[in-house]
């Protein structure tokens, strides 16, 4: 594995909270891991806590909430956010992006939490393997 890749393959893991395996031979994954994480992410000038709120903010008003809980899920591993910050931020984001959008998120976060609170002291790799499903699929749904 190149200087490039490894780089970004940490940053990615640092921000996620994970463990994702390298994927070799997919263009996309090589995109995603060695410029956004490898460049983009590693940027100094704005803490982990700001590119999650700026993030966080993006998936909401797009209405991504499978992107949304595994920005959620990341912020509270990370103790970036705690699940009260995260709530007032969706009362927040209600007046820029309305009430459906970020109830969104709302409800995003309460089963985050919940799951959280369920499966505490249990390992990662759920959310890798979601990941990865996501990154075959476009989705993380548990089909």
């Amino acid at each position: 594995m190149d200087e490039q890749r490894r780089k970004g393959l940490d940053k990615m893991n640092e921000v996620y909270a994970w463990e994702m395996p390298n994927i070799e031979g997919d263009d996309f994954f090589a995109l995603t891991v060695d410029h956004l994480f490898g460049n983009i992410w590693t940027r100094p000038g704005l803490s982990m806590r700001d590119k999650r709120l700026m993030t966080l903010s993006v998936v909401t008003a797009l209405g991504l909430q499978d992107l949304t809980e595994v920005q959620v899920n990341a912020a509270l591993e990370n103790d970036e956010l705690t699940e009260a910050e995260l709530k007032e931020m969706a009362i927040f984001l209600t007046q820029y992006v309305g009430f459906p959008l970020a109830s969104g998120l709302n409800g995003v976060v309460g089963r985050v939490s919940g799951k959280r609170r369920k499966a505490a002291g249990s390992d990662k790799k759920a959310n890798v393997d979601a990941a990865v499903r996501m990154h075959a699929t476009g989705s993380i749904d548990d089909k």
